[in-house]
């Protein structure tokens, strides 16, 4: 990969149609911004709507001329979900960014009873690519990319336990969601190689970045003294947003970039320009990501439209 890439880097993006979950803050914002500073229109899919609609103004103020709408989306419902995708009001979908997510919150279940963690991150995404999969196959060499993380070493998934009913430990699930995620993208890339399809399936992570996600879970249990440490770790130790969305941003638009490939910061998967990053074998297990697949099609009632 290029040497010191950065958002300069990102080609034209001008004609095509990007949406960006989580958009309303922290990478999935900048990814949202940088790409429609390149000139693509731009749907920021986000669960609340006043944050939605604030970074869709965010977006417009920062990039004179900008096409950016905010449109609803909650993946911890997979009605939202089915919505979104029913509503979409475009034929083609060049540019999936999965991007939004959860990471370690006390034990909880999704509108649909799943984990929270898995229903969010792996399930929500899972149904929604499967949903905009006839747009995307409508642009020809559209790009999927689901963030993960370098968090995902923390845990292989356990097939017989998706949903964490024998015992829960949040950074555990929180690792099993992001190895879901790096499972789908393995085994998305093979079937989509089998269709002769050119959309091309690909992960990132952002490495340690600055962003809401690390507080969630200690301010949903009002551990204020947490709270505090961890936004001290932001502060000092953490790479800001606009870094940490390089490595997507360049999945999602630097040329050659290939199915199933992960792109991370190049330096120890913390910080520096997007490079190959290191993947835990478990995520590249051919039978384990079949059966995902087959228990997430089951979970959702999504059958992706693959030839």
């Amino acid at each position: 990969m290029t040497q010191g890439w950065s958002a300069q880097d990102i080609p034209d993006q001008g004609g095509r149609t990007a949406v960006v979950t989580g958009a309303n803050s922290g990478i999935g914002l900048v990814a949202a911004r940088e790409l429609a500073r390149r000139g693509a229109r731009v749907v920021l899919a986000c669960r609340s709507e006043a944050r939605g609609r604030q970074a869709e103004a965010r977006v417009r103020d920062e990039v004179p001329g900008a096409e950016a709408e905010f449109r609803r989306l909650d993946l911890a419902d997979l009605a939202s979900v089915r919505d979104f995708a029913a509503t979409f009001p475009y034929e083609r979908l060049d540019l999936l960014i999965n991007n939004a997510g959860v990471m370690a919150l006390p034990y909880g279940r999704t509108a649909d009873g799943f984990e929270t963690q898995f229903g969010v991150n792996h399930l929500g995404h899972f149904a929604l690519t499967g949903l905009l999969l006839p747009r995307l196959r409508a642009a020809g060499a559209a790009r999927v990319v689901s963030v993960s993380s370098g968090m995902h070493a923390l845990a292989n998934i356990d097939l017989r336990d998706l949903n964490s009913e024998r015992g829960y430990r949040r950074w555990v699930a929180y690792g099993r969601s992001k190895t879901a995620n790096l499972l789908f993208i393995h085994e998305f890339a093979r079937r989509l190689r089998a269709a002769g399809s050119d959309v091309v399936a690909a992960a990132a992570h952002p490495g340690y970045a600055a962003t809401n996600l690390q507080t969630q879970g200690v301010r949903m249990e009002g551990r204020r003294r947490a709270e505090r440490v961890v936004a001290l770790g932001n502060r000092v130790l953490a790479q800001p947003a606009e870094a940490g969305a390089l490595p997507t941003l360049y999945a999602a638009t630097a040329p050659g970039v290939g199915p199933d490939s992960f792109t991370g910061p190049s330096l120890m998967m913390w910080r520096g320009a997007p490079a190959r990053s290191w993947r835990a074998k478990w995520t590249l297990n051919d039978v384990a990501g079949e059966r995902l697949w087959e228990a997430s099609e089951r979970l959702t009632s999504v059958t992706y439209d693959l030839p």
